[in-house]
This record gives structure tokens, C-alpha cells and sequence, in this order.
């Protein structure tokens, strides 16, 4: 599976389990009707899992004028995705990290979305 795809995967597993409050396995079936195969996939599922206390804190640091607790379903599950990639896979760019955030959120969410992502994840970089 390619990054791209399964940077989409990762997005709606996590995101009906952010929606839905179920249990991996089962978001897992939902979205792809077998287990899990891909290992960076199952890496970013996994990772952002286990890490996301830490995630949503550092989101949560970089909001301007917003709280994580108003932040919509799509834009949280694509900056937890981006954030656990920039603290966990050195290996991948931060523009790389940051263009397919933008690009996953603007195929889930609209264009605002992506800016909102855009802006979040470009001052997380800076600091």
C-alpha cells in the first residue's frame, strides 16, 4: 500500500473511532473488511493510539483562538495523524508530513480545513 493510501486508511479508522467510540478491530473491519497488512499503516494506527495524550496536548498548545475541544472530527484526526508523524518518523520530511495532512484533510473535510491544518501544523514546526 502506498503512504498516501494509507495515510487515508489511518484517517478513517481513527476517525470512526474519534465519531463512534469503538474499538480498533472494528474500525478496522469498517473501513477495510480485513485485518490490518500494511505496516506503516498499522504504525500510524497503533502510534497515534499510544501517543495521544501527548499529541492532543502539543495540538492543543498551538491552537490560536480555539480549543482542542471545539476542534471538528476531521481536522483532529488529520493533525493527531501529521503530529504523530513529525514527533515519530524523522525519516519523513515536515513539508512531506505537512502536504498530505492538507491534502488528506481537504479529501475528508473542505478547504478551510486544510488551512486550519495548514496553520496548526506550520506553527507546531516553528516552535
Amino acid at each position: 500500500m502506498k503512504r498516501r493510501m494509507a495515510r487515508e486508511t489511518a484517517f478513517q479508522v481513527l476517525f470512526q473511532m474519534d465519531m463512534n467510540d469503538i474499538q480498533p478491530d472494528e474500525a478496522v473491519e469498517n473501513v477495510m473488511g480485513e485485518p490490518l497488512k500494511d505496516a506503516f499503516l498499522t504504525n500510524l494506527i497503533n502510534g497515534v493510539m499510544k501517543h495521544q495524550t501527548e499529541i492532543d496536548t502539543k495540538i492543543s498548545e498551538h491552537l490560536q483562538n480555539w480549543s482542542f475541544d471545539r476542534l471538528a472530527s476531521v481536522e483532529k484526526t488529520s493533525l493527531r495523524i501529521a503530529v504523530y508523524e513529525l514527533m515519530h518518523h524523522e525519516d519523513v520530511p515536515q513539508g512531506v508530513v505537512i502536504n498530505e495532512a492538507i491534502e488528506v484533510t481537504n479529501l475528508f473535510g473542505d478547504e478551510k480545513s486544510g488551512k486550519f491544518v495548514n496553520g496548526v501544523l506550520s506553527r507546531i514546526i516553528k516552535s
